[in-house]
């Protein structure tokens, strides 16, 4: 062989020995990358779900999670209920999660105004690898905390009005116009005897518990006051937050025609309900649940694994006629969202059942069979939806103008302080004490004051 020809083998060679080096140090490093990419693959075991109490039509929950365990027979998934008060959930959830992982679940069934504490204390983790998209703004707002997503919204709630369109013509779209039809009809009755006919002109929740809170917020947001506002401050101080107030405490002033029931001070949704259901006001503050106790839909075949709902008779529905419109001002949102438990031993699985229970199919079966307020909107758009549930385009209305409660890690703190606040002032007729804003502001922080 020639030497210019051992030459050019010899570089041939070279190329070869490079390229080859360079294909292994390109294998190695996907490799090391695969290693250290965290796995997304479904962790084998047991789902546990820690949540209330599932206060639908037919168990939709656990038909659910029934179809769950049908499809992934190594993450069989079961829910743990807990106390029907909130409170309580929240105590118990808490307890769990400080327990450093024994005997906590995998999911938690948060209420909207638990996310923040949840997320600031470590006990449940982020979900940036899921896809928000198709969620109603309002209800995925409440899944994020501090720039980061922490949970996928299971079902949302806004309250609404209910009026008595028997009576009412026309359904108010503020506060003075409920009072001036509430004064217009009641003193329009005449000799009619009292037991016949409405007493007061409006029933809400104002009993010393999350309802309150709710409805003097709502109260105040309707008189375009705020009490927290964008940036964290207390405004509770504004002339239309103190209007707001003013207007619940003159309207539950004893008066003739009476435009609050004053029961209402005591009441919670149930009594609500069971009050204008009785005919003893024209309009009532309440979620959509009332729509179903009022007027329930028509039972439908359950679904595989779901036990009967409700059958509604001609004997057994209420002899009551009734409209329902979005509240005079904007709702308080409500719901509930579903996080990963920060000490779960199978995050992935967890956050695969999470996103399978909050998927577009599930969120119809939740709304068309549960009656609970679906959180994306494709399910208001469907033909069964809205005849089965003749308010849901209302609702639909009243979730996208809600408002979400105050942001804070401490909002059970802050909501403590908040109806303090607010019972004081409602007994001395609208005012507010002199240390409202401070107490508050301690509040959000986490301080009793």
């Amino acid at each position: 062989m020639q030497a210019d020809e051992r030459s050019t083998v010899e570089r041939a060679g070279k190329i070869l020995l490079a390229f080859a080096a360079g294909v292994a140090i390109t294998l190695l490093v996907n490799l090391a990358v695969a290693a250290l990419r965290p796995s997304h693959d479904p962790e084998d075991g047991e789902l546990v779900i820690l949540s209330g109490r599932d206060d639908g039509y037919g168990n939709q929950r656990q038909a659910l999670v029934d179809q769950w365990n049908a499809l992934h027979p190594r993450n069989q998934a079961r829910i743990e209920e807990l106390a029907a008060v909130a409170d309580a959930q929240r105590s118990e959830m808490v307890a769990r999660a400080q327990g450093g992982g024994k005997g906590d679940a995998d999911i938690y069934n948060l209420d909207v105004t638990w996310t923040a504490e949840f997320a600031s204390q470590g006990y449940i983790r982020a979900l940036n690898d899921s896809d928000p998209a198709g969620f109603l703004p309002a209800p995925l707002r409440t899944c994020r905390y501090d720039g980061k997503l922490w949970a996928l919204p299971f079902n949302t709630d806004a309250g609404m009005l209910y009026y008595r369109d028997d009576y009412v013509g026309t359904a108010p779209t503020s506060w003075p116009q409920l009072v001036a039809a509430s004064q217009s009809v009641l003193t329009g009755f005449g000799a009619i005897p009292q037991n016949d006919r409405p007493g007061a002109g409006y029933a809400g929740q104002l009993a010393d518990y999350e309802g309150l809170t709710v409805n003097a917020l709502e109260a105040i947001w309707g008189a375009g006051g705020d009490v927290v506002d964008g940036d964290g401050n207390v405004v509770i101080d504004s002339s239309a937050a103190q209007d707001g107030l003013t207007r619940l405490a003159s309207g539950l002033q004893k008066s003739t025609p009476q435009v609050i029931l004053p029961a209402s001070a005591t009441f919670d949704e149930a009594a609500a309900t069971q009050a204008f259901a009785e005919g003893k006001v024209l309009f009532m503050r309440n979620w959509p649940v009332a729509h179903r106790t009022l007027d329930p839909p028509p039972a439908l075949a359950p679904a595989p694994g779901a036990t009967p709902g409700p059958v509604a008779s001609p004997d057994t529905r209420p002899a009551l006629r009734f409209g329902v419109t979005r509240l005079p001002g904007p709702s308080a949102l409500g719901g509930q969202n579903l996080a990963v438990s920060a000490h779960s031993r199978h995050p992935n699985a967890a956050r695969q059942l999470i996103e399978f229970l909050t998927s577009e199919r599930s969120q119809q079966i939740l709304f068309e069979r549960g009656g609970f307020a679906a959180t994306r909107e494709i399910v208001y758009r469907d033909a069964e939806v809205v005849q089965r549930y003749r308010y849901a385009p209302t609702l639909l209305e009243a979730i996208r103008s809600a408002r979400t409660r105050p942001v804070t890690p401490h909002y059970a703190q802050f909501s403590e302080t908040f109806r303090a606040v607010v019972r004081e002032a409602l007994a001395n007729g609208g005012q507010l004490p002199a240390d409202a804003k401070a107490r508050l502001e301690a509040a959000l922080k986490g301080y009793k004051r």
